[in-house]
């Protein structure tokens, strides 16, 4: 969360591979990190929540 890159396109691309790995929709992880509802989350705390993320079902 505290990581260096060399430019925004580069972080949004790291984000985009977590939330692939992850199984998240695109933008999921740094909602999660940049925009969280409630309390700023620690890095483990964020990848807890992302792992259980879980999408609607009709």
């Amino acid at each position: 969360m505290d990581a260096d890159y060399a430019d925004e396109a580069e972080a949004v691309q790291v984000l985009e591979a977590l939330d692939r790995a992850l199984g998240c929709p695109s933008g999921h992880v740094s909602d999660l990190i940049f925009w969280p509802k409630g309390p700023e989350s620690t890095a483990a705390e964020v990848v807890d929540q992302a792992v259980k993320y879980r999408p609607f079902t009709r």
